[in-house]
């Protein structure tokens, strides 16, 4: 790990980089900065891993030792300690759940007291605090130390606060879920169950008591299951229960890009969409800019970070934005990407509506689309955008599409940094080739020597 945080959360390999000494400390920097007022508390969360069990314990204990008290919630979806953050009139909040796309990594989410994650510039303060301290001498004597609070009603609250949200029951509605992490698991079947939908969990490769092979993944096992029953759609609840994705009753993919344009279109038909805007960040398709453009909606580009998406509609007073990887916003109603929400949602359009997902889904034409990575060197971090070799290029072609396809490279990455170069428009063998000219060129001039 580079530093105690990254771009949303501390994260790395459980124990031996996010280790408990770094746990505890950020349990202290959270209790020292952000529950300054006497008698303040921190709710903690956690996903289902086993290993958020230790680095629970840890923050807990860095909290309570700074004379805060710590609630815990146990195994929740984030959505859930961010509501609970603020109606529990908490000081901050901490999620400990996993890092994306690694199996032993784990992360510490920080929340604010409104629920909302914590601003980078609070956030580096936290670190430098956290580090700098971990370097002073041994901790003072203190007077008082900080409670333990256990909070057993959490996933209720969370559901309560979802089901006050919905206009109408899902009586007859038929739905497939699957979740990524127990933590979504915990509340989805009830919830939707609650609402009035009739649902069946299926279950996660790590279970494969469906009898599906091994080398299928969770979506294709929730679109193979959709396909073959009589189900209005199926579901996906990923990570920490942010996101949401979709299938149809046909068992297709719907993206986060035909989530966010079917829930723009319907707040727009009924007065709700602010500013009749929806926030995207720079990685959402072209596809989706064509039809807020045909529907009259405006677009609002943010950066492709996960908490760019976020930053930019409070930035305007928006209330709609999100990905195309799912993680979509409300505003209105949460603070937080919230799958479970979003799922809810959509639901309540297919029943309010009468029309089929495909159908609903398929008002958004995509288009084809590459995207590949190069890894470049530290040394090249941003002075690529200044090689004239490598811009003309981008631009040459960008001009060539016009507005039939688009052109978007980007860096990213924190401790090995990449170029993505994604690319879309109608002629898939043509963008391909636009794609494999561009990563060499910028292999050529930045990229790793073998």
């Amino acid at each position: 790990m580079s530093g105690l945080f990254g771009t949303d959360s501390a994260r790395g390999i459980t124990v031996t980089e996010l280790s408990c000494e770094l746990a505890m400390q950020a349990g202290r920097a959270a209790a020292e900065l952000l529950a300054k007022e006497e008698g303040g508390k921190i709710v903690v969360a956690k996903d289902s891993k086993l290993s958020s069990d230790i680095l629970e314990a840890a923050v807990c204990a860095g909290i309570c030792s700074s004379g805060i008290d710590a609630e815990t919630l146990g195994a929740v979806p984030a959505a859930a300690a961010s509501y609970i953050v603020r109606e529990h009139k908490a000081s901050a909040g901490i999620m400990i759940t996993g890092a994306a796309g690694i199996s032993d990594a784990s992360g510490i989410r920080l929340f604010a007291s409104d629920g909302f994650r914590l601003d980078e510039r609070i956030q580096d303060e936290l670190e430098n605090y956290a580090i700098n301290r971990s370097k002073s001498s041994a901790q003072k004597k203190f007077d008082n130390i900080g409670r333990m609070l256990n909070c057993t009603t959490a996933a209720e609250e969370y559901m309560k606060h979802i089901k006050s949200i919905m206009s109408t029951d899902l009586a007859g509605l038929k739905i497939a879920v699957i979740c990524e992490e127990n933590c979504s698991g915990l509340t989805a079947g009830k919830l939707f169950a609650e609402l009035g939908a009739e649902v069946d969990m299926v279950s996660v490769s790590e279970n494969d008591d469906a009898g599906f092979g091994a080398e299928v993944t969770d979506l294709e096992r929730l679109m193979d299951q959709v396909a073959a029953g009589d189900y209005c759609c199926g579901l996906a609840f990923g990570g920490d229960g942010g996101s949401c994705l979709a299938v149809d009753e046909n068992g297709s993919l719907v993206d986060g890009d035909q989530l966010l344009a079917i829930f723009a279109k319907y707040y727009k038909e009924q007065g709700k969409l602010k500013d009749d805007s929806v926030v995207i960040n720079t990685m959402s398709g072209l596809g989706l800019l064509n039809f807020a453009k045909d529907n009259g909606i405006k677009t609002v580009t943010s950066g492709a970070a996960g908490r760019s998406v976020i930053d930019r509609m409070m930035e305007g007073g928006y209330n709609l934005g999100g990905d195309r990887n799912g993680h979509v916003f409300f505003m209105d109603d949460s603070p937080c990407e919230d799958g479970q929400l979003c799922g809810a949602k959509l639901l309540e359009i297919i029943k309010k509506t009468g029309k089929k997902l495909s159908e609903l889904a398929g008002e958004l034409k995509k288009l084809p689309q590459i995207s590949l990575n190069v890894r470049i060197n530290d040394s090249s971090r941003e002075i690529w955008k200044n090689d004239q070799s490598i811009t003309d290029l981008i631009e040459w072609y960008q001009g060539e599409f016009g507005d039939t396809g688009r052109v978007v490279v980007r860096e990213s990455g924190t401790a090995a940094p990449f170029i993505t170069i994604m690319i879309e428009g109608s002629d898939f063998g043509r963008i391909n080739s636009i794609a494999v000219e561009i990563a060499e060129r910028i292999k050529q001039r930045c990229g790793i020597k073998q």
